[in-house]
Order: structure tokens, then C-alpha cells, then sequence
């Protein structure tokens, strides 16, 4: 089997994958049809001290497909009636209207984000800087102070700023929904 790229509508990847599969099933296309996958990932945020672990698709917008082409390169028809009349589908991607297979490079690196991602599980709190940024004090005891990240504990979700009080460095940990960009 190759895996093949579907484009579909914004916000609807979950949608045409739960319809693909089950009218796989119906059809008894399971020979030609393999795994119908939406790559995710499970990102913790942090928002006024609440915590909330959100799915985040790699890729939105797009569907990966697992297919058994034909002796000719070409998907089978009944398979390709199947998915270009699920709703929310719009075209493979290729050339010419023709579906193009990924290449095995790109199927790996895909499917270990996937596994990677299925890891992982939410360990790491997503937090948007990098050492080095000058950020901003937003609340707390520092409001409105600025300084410069020196570390980041993406696990808890602290930030370490660098701020200087009285003319003097000093180190705060501060979680990282009290601090924004300057």
C-alpha cells in the first residue's frame, strides 16, 4: 500500500476521516483502503492559571490516506468514487488531477510525528518563547517590568526572566501566561 495526501475542508479533517472509514467498512474496501489517519498532537496550555490539553493537527487541512494502487499506478475506482463523494473532500494532491503517492521520506517523517506525538501524551506545555526574547510582566507583583527570558520549563510551564530591580539582575520565575512578548 502507498499513502496518498487528501485535501478537504478547514476544520472538517476529523469529520472525512470517521465518514472515510466507516464507508470503507460498508463498501468492503479494507483490501484496498488501509489507515485513513489526521496527524494530532496533544499540546498542554496554560490560560489564568487554568490548565486545558488541546488537539493540535499537524497538518490542517489535509488527510493522509493508506491505498493499494492498481497494476498501473492508478487508484481502483470504486475506490476513488468512494472518497471523492465523502463530503468536505476536495482533491488529492498531485499533478494533473492524478493522485501522487508520498514519497517513503515523507511517509516516515509523517508517521513519526504521529508515533511521536502519541508518545508524548501532553507532556510539555506549549510556551512561545525562545531564550534571548524581552518580554513583558503582565501580572503579579512585577506588573509591567520587562526583562529578558533566560530559561524556559516548558514541563510547569515557568519562564525564567532576567528583570533589573533597584539596578540590580535578578531571576524570576514567573509562569509563562503572566509574561508576553514586548
Amino acid at each position: 500500500m502507498r499513502w496518498y495526501v487528501l485535501r478537504v475542508a478547514s476544520n472538517r479533517e476529523e469529520q472525512v476521516r470517521e465518514t472515510l472509514a466507516k464507508k470503507v467498512t460498508l463498501e468492503s474496501l479494507e483490501g484496498i483502503i488501509g489507515r485513513v489517519i489526521v496527524p494530532v498532537e496533544q499540546v498542554k496550555r496554560i490560560r489564568a492559571g487554568k490548565q486545558r490539553v488541546l488537539r493540535r493537527k499537524l497538518y490542517p487541512g489535509y488527510v493522509f490516506m493508506e491505498i493499494e494502487p492498481d497494476a498501473d499506478g492508478k487508484i481502483d475506482e470504486k475506490a476513488w468514487f468512494l472518497i471523492k463523494e465523502t463530503v468536505g473532500v476536495g482533491d488529492f494532491v498531485g499533478t494533473e488531477g492524478l493522485p501522487v503517492p508520498m514519497s517513503d521520506t515523507d511517509v516516515a517523517k509523517m508517521l513519526s510525528e504521529v508515533e511521536k506525538a502519541t508518545e508524548q501524551a501532553a507532556a510539555n506545555i506549549k510556551v512561545d518563547f525562545t531564550k534571548g526574547d524581552v518580554v513583558k510582566i503582565r501580572e503579579g507583583a512585577f506588573e509591567n517590568f520587562e526583562g529578558i527570558v533566560d530559561s524556559i520549563d516548558s514541563e510547569r510551564g515557568v519562564v525564567r526572566v532576567i528583570v533589573t530591580i533597584f539596578g540590580r539582575s535578578t531571576p524570576l520565575d514567573i509562569e509563562y501566561w503572566q509574561i508576553e512578548k514586548v
